[in-house]
């Protein structure tokens, strides 16, 4: 029996793939994200329309039918998305301090996270 996993806020690579192709087209059928994907990545239709369907899904895109296709439209800005990966990162890799990451940014060792305060409260309220 499989665990059941944390539900990731940020969208897997794939569907990642698929919103930075609406972020770039503006709005898009299937056809034209498969496309625009094409030169690095040969996806086929399908993958490309249960892709677009799960961002669908999960309200990070909006569909409406036009003829016989829906046309996608990104509701998941890219700065939304920077945000929440950035989140992330600091909840599961620096414990869920700023303070911690700006240090390793910095290059600085864990033992100075406390005197770097004032760029971790810039970081956390740019990025966070």
């Amino acid at each position: 029996m499989r665990k059941a996993r944390a539900s990731r806020e940020i969208p897997p690579p794939l569907e990642l793939e698929c919103l930075r192709a609406l972020w770039t087209l503006g709005e898009a059928n299937v056809q034209a994200v498969r496309g625009h994907l094409e030169p690095g990545r040969p996806l086929a239709y399908t993958t490309v329309m249960t892709m677009l369907d799960r961002l669908a899904r999960k309200q990070a895109v909006t569909r409406r039918k036009v003829g016989r296709s829906f046309l996608y439209t990104p509701i998941l800005s890219r700065e939304q998305v920077r945000s929440l990966a950035v989140k992330e990162l600091v909840d599961t890799l620096f414990d869920g301090s700023p303070a911690s990451l700006a240090a390793y940014l910095d290059g600085k060792p864990a033992a100075e996270t406390a005197s770097n305060g004032a760029f971790a409260g810039a970081i956390d309220e740019t990025l966070l």
